[in-house]
């Protein structure tokens, strides 16, 4: 019983939208995903964050999510930037009923858990007060409110904390989310949203006593991170 993290699957079945056309790394990239998605186990949990299909509503995203529910296992799901078909959860539950998908979750203004680990998140929000206005410091607000219900929700249970936008990277840093995650004594944290070029703009490791994972499919050759396992948990 493993929990793994992979961000950011653009999956286009339904979307005239493949992403083969984002240089070599994203060539043939869905047959990379069915190979490196195989690690993945009947009793394992995989935390998927964001970006997930490039469909603009959930019934023309169907095919996407069979991809996704073919994962063995339980999925947790968190909204990317370009998840255009996310709605309220509980029109999301209705569309898995209804196609028959099972075990997926969705993680937002909630936590979930993973044995006695917390798997708190939200999609998180690039912000800078110069350039971003009003509008960007609205959801940046939004995004912090859901973060700290997430944190909030685990008590003092061990935090685990997946986002879709890093809260940091060389050249910039959201301070609004970082303060957060000390706040709430985060020690590890997980992302997506970088590719391609960007991938050398990643933070690594410890930083500022925080651990910072990029999980993006196409920076871990499209095979999910081992986080935890049920030994260690």
């Amino acid at each position: 019983m493993a929990l793994y993290a992979i961000g950011d699957l653009h999956l286009s079945f339904e979307a005239d939208k493949p992403m083969d056309v984002f240089g070599k790394l994203w060539t043939g990239y869905v047959d990379k995903l069915r190979s490196g998605l195989s690690v993945i186990g009947p009793g394992d949990t995989t935390v998927l964050l964001g970006d997930l299909s490039w469909s603009m509503d959930l019934e023309h995203a169907e095919q996407d999510f069979a991809f996704i529910n073919a994962i063995p296992g339980r999925k947790i799901i968190l909204k990317g930037n370009h998840d255009y078909w996310w709605t309220t959860a509980s029109k999301f539950y209705k569309f898995c009923a209804r196609h028959g998908f099972e075990n997926m979750e969705i993680l937002n203004n909630n936590c979930l858990f993973y044995g006695d680990t917390a798997v708190c998140g939200t999609r998180g929000w690039f912000f800078e007060e110069e350039r971003g206005g009003a509008h960007d410091a609205k959801i940046l607000n939004r995004e912090l409110m859901r973060l700290e219900a997430s944190l909030k929700a685990a008590g003092e249970r061990e935090k685990l904390c997946f986002l879709h936008y890093p809260p940091v990277y060389r050249g910039y840093r959201c301070q609004p989310i970082l303060d957060l995650l000390r706040r709430y004594g985060v020690k590890q944290c997980w992302y997506g949203h970088l590719h391609s070029e960007s991938h050398k703009l990643a933070i690594t490791g410890d930083y500022e006593g925080i651990d910072f994972h990029l999980v993006a499919a196409d920076y871990i050759n499209f095979t999910p991170k081992l986080v935890k396992t049920a030994e260690n948990s």
